[in-house]
């Protein structure tokens, strides 16, 4: 099986070659954009993806064997676009949240509580709606991207170091109010076992 580095290479001179890349990735970047901005404007910004990432194939490093974080750098830079969808979509998990009634205590700080994502989502919406766009994009690239800390900084652009520092302050923001530990990401399943943020799985 070809690696999506040698795809782009062969589309240079072979532009339906890039189709196969498309059928590799558009799933997950789909899955990514939708959870992000919901499936209305979902279908534009994937498109406008893959034609960005056909437009710019001859730019891709090809030190790295898959497009995955390059073409969810691209979504993510496609996304700034519909910033007034993600809020609403955030505004209505905060909404969920509350109307569910949802109870803090107890819940992330402790190691033994296991969510699964979407209710963790719904849980800390308010709080993530409040994150710097920055660190908001390196939390989402990470946990729902699945990117580990040196994929999101290939993504990004930026130092890996500063990718774990950035998840580092995300975790401590995350905590519940009045909490003197910061927030367990165990809803990410990225975490060690002592609680620090992993690399990735």
């Amino acid at each position: 099986m070809s690696t999506d580095s040698e795809i782009l290479a062969r589309s240079r001179n072979s532009p339906s070659a890039f189709a196969e890349l498309f059928e590799r990735h558009s799933a997950s970047v789909g899955a990514f954009v939708k959870r992000r901005i919901g499936a209305d404007a979902a279908e534009d910004v994937l498109s406008e993806t893959f034609l960005v990432a056909f437009r710019r194939r001859a730019d891709f490093d090809t030190g790295w064997e898959s497009a995955r974080p390059w073409l969810l750098g691209i979504a993510s830079r496609v996304l700034k676009k519909h910033r007034a969808d993600e809020a609403r979509q955030w505004r209505a998990a905060a909404a969920s949240a509350h109307r569910e009634g949802t109870s803090h205590e107890g819940g992330i700080d402790d190691a033994t509580v296991r969510m699964d994502a979407a209710t963790a989502i719904r849980e800390l919406a308010p709080r993530i709606a409040a994150l710097s766009a920055r660190d908001r994009e390196t939390l989402l690239l990470y946990a729902w991207g699945g990117l580990t800390q040196e994929e999101v900084a290939a993504a990004l652009g930026i130092p890996v170091g500063t990718v774990g520092s950035r998840l580092n302050r995300i975790r401590r923001k995350l905590a519940p109010p009045g909490s003197h530990s910061v927030a367990r990401l165990t809803w990410m399943g990225k975490e060690d076992a002592d609680g620090r943020l992993g690399a990735g799985a």
